[in-house]
């Protein structure tokens, strides 16, 4: 039996899965925590990231025949001319660079950057952070021989290259999903040229040795959690992590002026349109805590009251947002009153992270993505949740598929080591492998979806206003 190798190094932490190359089949996993950080200012060395992926890679995957790592897009490592790291690396969510995001898009306009990303930058995205190092640490900035992700700089300390896969390239805001080149132009916009960026390999090309086993090109963790999902055109996935995301894939390339919508590339050669929120599962923990219960007493808590939180409603920017695009924004609890009940905002916590994720949804559709004929998943930490399962069920109207527990980023970088050892494409992975039955959550046909999601309409205008 062949097995693979599994890697998501995630803000929170690292995970491995082990697999039957031929079947799926699980064989073992284990994870280790990253460093804590807190937005804006959210940072990380890359060392402790290598630390905690090498521990377990030595401990659960000396006998893999081959691995992949599927890594937090869009962060920023900046590495000199011995391939040193030179400063800690700037995460997906930190909004520092906020200002330096909107200097480039009034420079060149969102529909320049639309049409030559697929997406128009906000603070996430690493040529953003780019622009921040250039004005507020030159010196750091004078000496960047080597600009990567954290998934390609943990695949550079496992075999030597630099190298990346179109999946995470197209999180950086100078690569184009739709030509599969890196943006001249838009490095010049930052101080940069090409030579910077990693050589971008195809989906089952391999990136090289890590001793005798072979290294995967590797993605960003929203394309392997498509993989590990194995969505088709169509599906559409809405994950409750530290952060919300909505994604589907699609035979075609986006590019949403607005900026809603990320027109990113996936791992297979298609394409991956999504849309990000910065508060999602910490929203309903940071209540928790507020209110002296524990998450499952607060889930248990929600589910008490009916739906629309007796007129309770949560705006949930906590920490600033990304869609919309409100960096600097606070989040609001409105419509208390004297008699208001803990339940009550516990529900409506609840039903301001859904209803933001499906304000994401509608993005995706107006942006022309098919997401309603196919399958709905909840997946990530916050799937778990028997509230965030109801609620997204009755706000949607549609079945909601809960798959087996299992971490679906590591679960398809695992099918992408499986596809680069036997040398063939990952959607035949994915239909090779055998998996388990999902759970089905059905949506209650009396709820009012349409009166809870105007309700929280209300509110986030009249917050941002």
């Amino acid at each position: 039996m062949s097995l693979v190798a599994g890697i998501d190094s995630s803000t929170q932490s690292c995970k491995i899965e082990v697999r039957d190359a031929e079947t799926g089949e699980l064989v073992r996993s284990a994870s280790a925590p990253h460093p804590p950080t807190v937005p804006p200012r959210s940072e990380q060395d890359p060392g402790a990231w290598w630390q905690a992926m090498s521990s377990l890679l030595d401990q659960h995957a000396g006998d893999a025949a081959a691995l992949s790592v599927a890594g937090q897009q869009h962060g920023l490592v900046v590495l000199g001319r011995d391939g040193r790291v030179l400063r800690p690396a700037k995460l997906w969510n930190d909004t520092e660079s906020a200002p330096q995001a909107q200097h480039l898009v009034d420079e060149r306009g969102a529909a320049f950057w639309a049409e030559h990303t697929g997406s128009v930058p906000v603070a996430s995205f690493t040529v953003t952070k780019l622009a921040w190092l250039r004005e507020h640490e030159p010196d750091v900035f004078g000496r960047v021989q080597h600009v990567v992700l954290p998934h390609d700089w943990l695949t550079y300390r496992l075999t030597g290259e630099l190298v990346t896969d179109r999946g995470d390239a197209s999180g950086t805001g100078y690569w184009s999903p739709a030509t599969g080149e890196y943006s001249t132009e838009i490095l010049a916009l930052v101080g940069l040229d090409a030579s910077v960026a990693p050589r971008v390999l195809g989906p089952s090309t391999a990136a090289g040795t890590w001793g005798q086993v072979v290294v995967g090109p590797g993605t960003g963790d929203n394309m392997a959690a498509a993989l590990g999902l194995g969505l088709g055109e169509g599906d559409v996935a809405i994950s409750l992590g530290t952060s919300g995301t909505v994604f589907a894939v699609s035979n075609e390339p986006t590019a949403d002026a607005t900026g809603a919508v990320a027109g990113f590339a996936d791992a297979t050669g298609r394409f991956l349109p999504l849309v990000c929120t910065l508060n999602a599962t910490k929203v309903t923990d940071t209540v928790a805590r507020l209110l002296g219960r524990s998450t499952a007493e607060l889930d248990d808590a929600a589910l008490q009251v009916a739906p629309g939180a007796g007129g309770v409603v949560m705006v949930p920017y906590l920490d600033g947002e990304r869609t919309p695009n409100l960096p600097n924004a606070t989040g609001v609890l409105t419509g208390l009153r004297s008699d208001t009940e803990a339940p009550q905002i516990a529900r409506a916590a609840f039903e301001g992270v859904v209803c933001g994720l499906l304000d994401a949804l509608d993005a995706l559709d107006r942006a022309g993505v098919a997401t309603r004929g196919g399958r709905l998943f909840l997946v990530g930490g916050g799937a778990r949740s028997a509230a965030y399962q109801r609620i997204v069920a009755d706000l949607t109207q549609r079945p909601v598929r809960i798959p087996p527990t299992g971490e679906h980023v590591a679960t398809g970088a695992c099918v992408q080591a499986a596809a680069v050892l036997q040398s063939c494409r990952v959607d035949e992975v994915v239909a090779a492998w055998s998996t388990a039955a999902d759970e089905v959550v059905d949506p209650d046909p009396t709820v009012d979806a349409a009166a809870v999601r105007a309700a929280y309409g209300t509110a986030a205008r009249e917050h941002v206003r």
